[in-house]
């Protein structure tokens, strides 16, 4: 009973869950004291990081039932994998994490609903589909990803697109745009790092990945250009917010050492190069994430900080 609650927490990838819990967590918090100068309600805000939390890790799961002959060869101590779940539990497994997420988004803003849906069709045609057929496959991973904040976002802000929201002609305000750019385009880098450490695996299963057809030297250059613009995304975050030190502090001193990561990269392009700039990147968006959430508490405390 132990080891298989340890396979089915090991499916969230808990390594970087640090990063999965404080997206939306920041997200929320953002858009509540932006638009109105305070913290969000207890109750939709721990909804909606569990919401946000739950949707996201049920890509993960379901991405490792569509990649079991893959994982087998790149990381076969992988939950599904070795065996310690089966792939009918996993696909239930995922199906019930969904659930979770679609009754927290129904219960905090049809708007969210729209946006979940969205998302989750895009990240599903990427691990169902679109990972065997194209080098362009991680093109929906970020386009899912960036939604995450934007869907957590329309919870406490919403754009009146779907629900009437009398004088708000606003449908999502700078930060939320550069929030999801952010997002977006350094979940390109963080995908396609991960996805240079599992080119043996890819190569042998034949699905035409980034690294496999145009080689991991090419793929380094290019999570390079998704790091740098992602940096200046976050960079913009704080800028249209008018965020404190705190975040542009990390954003910029953050920002640095990302680049000097992924500039490694460029000179060591190798599979174990590409996996551990995977995790640095998830600890690095964690960062970001939590000192944006430590600016708007200190706005709170001091109204003259933010």
């Amino acid at each position: 009973m132990a080891s298989r609650f340890d396979a089915y927490i090991k499916l969230l990838r808990p390594e970087i869950a640090a990063m999965d819990l404080a997206l939306p967590a920041s997200s929320a918090l953002l858009a509540s004291y932006l638009l109105t100068r305070d913290l969000p309600s207890i109750f939709p805000f721990v909804l909606a990081v569990i919401g946000g939390y739950c949707a996201i890790t049920s890509t993960y799961v379901f991405n490792d039932c569509c990649d079991i002959d893959i994982d087998k060869i790149n990381l076969p101590d992988r939950a599904l994998a070795s065996g310690a779940v089966t792939k009918n539990q996993g696909m239930a497994y995922a199906l019930l994490l969904f659930l979770v997420a679609a009754a927290v988004a129904l219960y905090l803003n049809i708007e969210c609903v729209a946006v979940l849906v969205l998302a989750t069709v895009a990240i599903s045609i990427y691990s169902a589909l679109a990972k065997r057929a194209t080098f362009l496959s991680f093109l929906p991973v970020g386009f899912a990803y960036a939604l995450v904040p934007i869907g957590i976002w329309l919870a406490f802000d919403p754009a009146g697109i779907l629900k009437s929201v009398p004088g708000d002609n606003v449908i999502l305000p700078p930060p939320a745009i550069f929030f999801g750019a952010m997002i977006c385009v350094t979940d390109w880098g963080f995908t396609l790092s991960g996805v240079a450490r599992d080119i043996a695996g890819d190569r042998l299963r034949g699905a035409p990945t980034f690294p496999v057809t145009f080689g991991i030297p090419a793929t380094s250059r290019f999570v390079a250009v998704c790091w740098t613009l992602g940096v200046l995304f976050s960079l913009a975050i704080g800028y249209t917010a008018g965020l404190g030190y705190v975040y542009n502090a990390c954003a910029t001193l953050g920002g640095v050492w990302m680049l000097l990561q992924a500039a490694d990269f460029v000179r060591n392009p190798l599979p174990a190069r590409g996996g551990k700039l995977f995790l640095q990147a998830s600890h690095y968006r964690a960062a970001i994430f939590l000192s944006m959430i430590a600016d708007v508490l200190l706005g709170m405390f001091d109204p003259g900080f933010i």
